[in-house]
């Protein structure tokens, strides 16, 4: 049989040596554009590398320093029918929402036509006083000290998206506002996302370690825009796991507790009022100064 890849064994031109695969061609080999997805998963306390749901690193140290490089338009919404229990079957969620607002298309039990009239946002429809459905965010992340490298999907639970924390424990909303009052992107900056040993189930918080040099950012934009990244903001934890869907169920039993969950109640937003002051803005490295200080 003569080989029809003689062409490519003939002295490679030495661009090509130094080369990496692109997205295009891992997508048409089946590979990690295509097939392959990677998250890390916060469950225990402890950073977990997921590849296609499989576990295949650890890491226990108390905080782990990233760099966001997209972001979920909107914070999403998760219902599961099923309770929860550890090493049992893993499913898709029954009910979702991208957009926090209307179930997906995708989602084979819908609860609702609106996420604000569902029976499963109710306090008290989960375990306690808490919501049945519940909130999340997905990240497009890349390794602080990996910035050209993989892209990783994190999707992260309420506790870690809303409330007002405290200065360099902040929650992602709170920490992209202080953040963006500077006038710096997320996107610029270093992250330090670090467990909150006092909650009781995995929570994250987030304050800023440097600002990114010039061609490291421009890296960032790129892996941002890349198909991973995209793949990273649009999938459930369940579709980037490749879990087989829940079965259609016509009763509505109890919300199952998912491995990165906490009760969380609904930001509430409250205007401005009239007389209040302004908060003082401060140069993003004063910021880091005065925690360096502490």
């Amino acid at each position: 049989m003569s080989n029809e890849l003689a062409v490519l064994d003939q002295g490679l031109p030495s661009y090509l040596k130094e080369l990496q695969l692109d997205d295009a061609t891992k997508a048409l080999m089946g590979g990690s554009s295509g097939g392959e997805s990677k998250r890390i998963s916060i469950k225990g306390g402890v950073w977990r590398m997921m590849v296609n749901g499989k576990e295949v690193a650890k890491n226990e140290d108390r905080a782990m320093n990233v760099v966001i490089a997209a972001a979920a338009e909107k914070v999403s919404r998760t219902f599961y029918a099923k309770q929860y229990s550890e090493g049992g079957e893993v499913t898709a969620p029954d009910c979702w929402s991208a957009n926090g607002d209307t179930p997906s298309d995708k989602a084979k039990n819908p609860q609702a036509k609106r996420c604000f009239d569902c029976p499963q946002n109710a306090k008290g429809s989960g375990q306690g006083e808490s919501r049945a459905c519940r909130f999340s965010q997905r990240l497009a992340v890349v390794l602080a000290n990996d910035i050209d490298g993989d892209v990783f999907q994190l999707t992260l639970p309420g506790a870690s998206i809303f409330g007002s924390g405290e200065a360099g424990k902040w929650p992602l909303q709170m920490y992209a506002k202080m953040i963006g009052s500077k006038g710096v992107p997320v996107t610029a900056v270093v992250t330090e996302m670090r467990f909150d040993t006092s909650s009781a189930t995995p929570k994250l918080t987030f304050k800023p370690v440097r600002v990114l040099e010039p061609h490291e950012h421009e890296t960032v934009i790129q892996q941002g825009a890349s198909p991973a990244a995209k793949r990273a903001i649009t999938m459930t934890v369940a579709e980037a796991d490749g879990v087989k869907a829940a079965p259609r169920l016509e009763a509505k039993p109890s919300a199952q507790v998912a491995e990165e969950v906490e009760a969380v109640e609904e930001p509430v937003k409250r205007a401005a009022k009239k007389d209040e002051a302004p908060a003082e803005k401060k140069d993003l490295s004063k910021i880091l100064d005065e925690w360096d200080d502490q």
